[in-house]
């Protein structure tokens, strides 16, 4: 899988970079997500778990070069979002 990183203006990182997520963790989290759904406009939420059990929502949107990502941002899931996250899955589970 082809991934390319939303960069900011001010700077030549990419934006998860401002969130401590790297490139391989956003991977990681895109290659086997627990959800994986349709967002505002065109773009598309994937919530999943990192190798060393980080909970991450990565926005991405197809990438208009090639067959592959566009990264927007990527975080760690936290809070409201991480209990609404969890009672879904233990939905799912039943």
């Amino acid at each position: 899988m082809e991934l390319r990183f939303h960069y900011d203006p001010d700077g030549e990182l990419p934006h998860i970079y401002n969130h401590g997520v790297t490139e391989r963790e956003v991977e990681e989290v895109l290659c086997k997500p627990a959800e994986d759904g349709k967002s505002r406009q065109n773009s598309r939420v994937a919530i999943g778990q990192t190798r060393e059990g980080r909970y991450l929502k990565v926005i991405y949107v197809p990438d208009e070069i090639g067959d592959g990502i566009f990264v927007i941002t990527a975080y760690d899931l936290r809070g409201r979002a991480m209990t609404a996250f969890r009672r879904r899955m233990r939905k799912r589970k039943r």
